[in-house]
């Protein structure tokens, strides 16, 4: 058997910059343990699978240890495939996810994605988080991961955590965060339990940085950057319960996987 497999890099304009995502259609689903396989071989931070499905597709994401609920960069480099590969194209994909129904716009160079909400509440910072840190915080919060506030955008540059530590943290990850010097804020996010030491770029987890700052910010559209050594843009809008998340990608390769 073989299947059609591409890599494409999101939230950049640049190929080898942004989060790649490994992208592939299936004409229906395969056995999750198969899938699961693949995000292995692929050994990306997500591969996505869709399945076209009359007006919408159903999309799932695989780190390669495990199926996740949410992802911001594969959903972004699903729909750039879905675009690129369209006869008639759209200026609209909707995506039917674990985490409900998703959609992506095109809207000039930018793909903007609707998704929901997940403001980060102030918490207690468990002794594996700030030992794991190794740096002082402002604030931390938690929503579906932990997020470390920092004071400044070196502060996050610098940081080197304990991965060993962030592991046995009950949550999916670990964000960390500052106000930026060019943009209004920037980020990093580890997330060593789902075999992702650190990601390159997290759509998913602007859900809770992008509620967070337009507060702090009073501001409701926002630039970041996530300050990883790939480094990627992102474009962020809170309204109200949804979330805008948008940017850019490339596709870099295009392959035949065969089993």
């Amino acid at each position: 058997m073989k299947l059609k497999i591409q890599q494409i890099d999101a939230f950049t304009k640049e190929p080898f910059r942004g989060n790649p995502a490994a992208v592939c259609p299936l004409d229906d689903w395969l056995d999750d343990s198969l899938l699961q396989a693949i995000a292995a071989e692929m050994n990306l931070s997500e591969t996505a699978f869709f399945v076209k499905r009359d007006d919408h597709y159903e999309l799932r994401w695989f780190t390669p240890v495990v199926e996740v609920d949410l992802c911001g960069h594969a959903t972004l480099a699903s729909a750039h495939a879905i675009f690129a590969d369209s006869e008639t194209p759209a200026r609209r994909v909707e995506f039917s996810t674990k985490s409900g129904r998703l959609s992506v716009m095109r809207e000039e160079d930018l793909l903007v994605m609707d998704f929901p909400s997940q403001p980060a509440k102030p918490c207690q910072a468990p002794e594996d988080l700030s030992k794991g840190l190794g740096a002082a915080t402002e604030e931390v919060l938690c929503s579906e991961d932990f997020m470390a506030v920092l004071a400044s955008e070196e502060d996050v540059r610098r940081l080197e955590p304990d991965l060993v530590r962030f592991n046995r943290l009950p949550l999916r990850g670990v964000i960390v965060t500052s106000p930026g010097n060019d943009v209004d804020f920037v980020s990093r996010f580890f997330a060593p339990k789902y075999g992702i030491p650190e990601d390159p770029v997290t759509g998913s987890a602007h859900c809770a940085l992008a509620p967070y700052w337009a507060e702090r910010l009073g501001k409701e559209r926002m630039r970041a950057l996530q300050v990883s050594q790939r480094g990627g843009e992102i474009f962020c809008q809170v309204r109200g319960e949804r979330v805008l998340i948008s940017g850019s990608a490339v596709k870099v390769m295009e392959a035949e996987l065969f089993f």
